[in-house]
């Protein structure tokens, strides 16, 4: 699923509506209540008013809690959004950065002489290049550069392991309900598809205890990783296309982190 870039919080008064916290239909069945009541005034002008004064009261009792209430999360999800937000980036950055590097033996060529700074860029656009080439590729053509080694191993279980709970933490953290749902749904996916390669690790493992069979549990590891990690490489490319993908901070760097 694709997500849109960042958005910026919606001015306006519909925008109240989106956000609101009563449902639209209590708004409706109040003013449906408005609008019989005045036209009970023909038979009955002192309830009609009564009604219609109690009745206006308590839509506008409504509206000022609501605005409120709106208001009040609009501002805490200013002061912590931030901090989420990059908390998520670090995590795909170095979720790509693992996928890159473990699954796949990614290699990038470093020129000597540059500035530490120079060769970071140098690096994440090779491996920009490097993950958006397998995105493209067929099923069979990913499955054929998989590192075997390093990742149907201990450690590449507890490497996919941690990060599909870090993930998870991010989706579970108090103001995830805040998050846009297109980035939630991305996010659900990814710590999907991390925890299936744990499985796939370890179904390839099990030819390791049943060597009679280890021809078939290394052929369906070896499958079932290549779509896992396909649509892994595929979420984080577009969550760092939408700006969710920062390297952590390096000294001068903080200022202007760099987006990968």
């Amino acid at each position: 699923m694709e997500i849109s870039k960042k958005e910026k919080p919606k001015k306006g008064f519909w925008s109240l509506f989106e956000q609101s916290e009563i449902p639209l239909i209590v708004y409706l069945a109040v003013f449906v209540g408005v609008i019989l009541t005045w036209t009970l005034r023909a038979y009955n002008p002192d309830l009609s008013l009564n009604l219609f004064s109690e009745l206006l009261g308590a839509a506008f009792t409504l509206f000022v809690i609501d605005v409120l209430l709106v208001r009040s999360r609009t501002k805490r999800w200013k002061i912590v959004r931030e901090h989420i937000d990059y908390l998520i980036a670090r995590d795909v950055n170095r979720i790509r950065d693992g996928v890159a590097n473990r699954a796949f033996s990614f290699d990038p060529n470093i020129e000597s002489g540059l500035a530490i700074e120079d060769q970071l860029i140098q690096i994440r656009d090779q491996r920009n290049s490097f993950l958006a080439h397998l995105e493209k590729q067929e099923q069979e053509e990913v499955i054929s550069q998989i590192n075997k080694k390093g990742l149907f191993s201990e450690e590449g279980y507890d490497y996919f392991q941690e990060k599909s709970e870090d993930i998870w933490n991010l989706l579970n953290m108090k103001y995830s309900e805040y998050m846009e749902p297109g980035l939630v749904s991305n996010l659900i996916e990814l710590h999907t598809h991390l925890k299936d390669v744990c499985g796939h690790i370890r179904q390839f493992q099990k030819g390791e205890r049943f060597p009679e069979d280890k021809i078939f549990y290394s052929s369906i590891a070896l499958k079932g990783s290549g779509v896992s990690l396909k649509k892994i490489i595929g979420i984080c490319n577009d969550l760092k296309e939408s700006g969710y993908s920062i390297a952590p901070s390096l000294s001068e760097l903080e200022k202007k982190p760099l987006i990968n």
